[in-house]
């Protein structure tokens, strides 16, 4: 049984405060959760302004389903926050 992670890098260079990067992780995390199953957390750099880490975390019977989930993650996470996702990272445990 396979567990995913898929690590996001993020830069919200237009944030000026940690009230409005929060805000915009908020939507990002509460987004991917209710659409695709899986959990998120902020993983770093909670108290850095314009940079957040997210994990991404799904379980399944197949590789291959896996993979599939997190392309569609990724693909929604830069539709809604565009250049702003720097990095991605997808491992398998």
């Amino acid at each position: 049984m396979p567990v995913g992670l898929l690590t996001l890098e993020i830069h919200l260079p237009y944030s000026h405060s940690l009230k409005e990067k929060r805000a915009v992780i908020r939507k990002i995390r509460d987004r991917l959760r209710a659409r695709f199953n899986v959990a998120v957390a902020e993983l770093d750099q909670q108290d850095a302004w314009q940079q957040a880490t997210l994990g991404v975390v799904s379980v399944s019977n197949s590789q291959p389903m896996l993979e599939s989930v997190f392309h569609q993650v990724l693909a929604e996470a830069e539709r809604v926050l565009g250049d702003d996702v720097a990095e991605h990272f997808i491992e398998f445990y």
